[in-house]
């Protein structure tokens, strides 16, 4: 396991910022990216609040969670094939059929259920800390996650009008919980933790959870004809 590149928040914010300007609104890439940018800012403006128990350890988390993403978008600028769990993403980023709320969630599936669990061992190690120094501002970025995930269900999801025609896709959407994500990264977290001294089987638990999470995220994927296309 590998720690991904450095960044602060602020250099977060300005690559995402530059990527939501240079993609096409409706790409799937685009609908996660824009919901992961309002994240970030309110993260940003909670450290600035004091909102966090420790805020130089939340930024630092912060900025190599976001990073493991950026690596995935990276590697398919550059012609390179993305971990397992990001796959789905960006390969089915402009599939007829697909709703924008499926990408959002796809997209929160692998960055939460992999790359968050990873993050937080990696921030760990940076700042030598154990998982359970960092458990409550854990729990608190996490809950900005969930208030976000919440807005952009119920900015995409359909008016109450369509409901009926848009059944596939409320059954699609309920079918994934940040709830159960956060508690499955959580575990996740303790296993790798207990696991960081035999990095061959580390290394193997990544690569198959990353795959995992992958089929998921294929799966939240999965176009709904009913639903709007975009």
């Amino acid at each position: 396991m590998t720690i991904s590149e450095a960044l602060t928040v602020d250099q977060v914010i300005d690559r995402m910022e530059v990527l939501q300007g240079a993609l096409p609104p409706a790409d799937g890439v685009a609908v996660f990216n824009r919901m992961y940018l309002r994240v970030t800012l309110l993260v940003r403006e909670r450290l600035a609040e004091g909102h966090f128990a420790d805020p130089d350890g939340m930024a630092e988390l912060d900025a190599v969670f976001a990073a493991r993403y950026l690596d995935a978008v990276a590697a398919v600028a550059e012609g390179r094939r993305p971990a397992h769990c990001w796959r789905p993403l960006f390969e089915l980023r402009d599939r007829p059929g697909i709703h924008p709320l499926q990408y959002a969630l796809a997209g929160m599936n692998a960055h939460i259920e992999h790359d968050l669990p990873i993050a937080v061992l990696d921030a760990c190690v940076l700042l030598g800390r154990t998982p359970e120094d960092v458990r409550g501002d854990y729990h608190r970025i996490n809950d900005l996650l969930a208030q976000v995930e919440a807005e952009v269900r119920e900015e995409l999801l359909p008016c109450p009008d369509a409901l009926d025609a848009a059944e596939p896709l409320l059954h699609m959407a309920g079918s994934w919980s940040i709830d159960r994500a956060r508690d499955a990264a959580w575990a996740s977290v303790l296993a790798l933790w207990e696991l960081r001294h035999a990095p061959a089987v580390e290394d193997a638990v990544v690569s198959a959870l990353s795959r995992s999470v992958g089929m998921v995220s294929r799966a939240l994927l999965t176009p709904v004809e009913s639903a709007p296309i975009r």
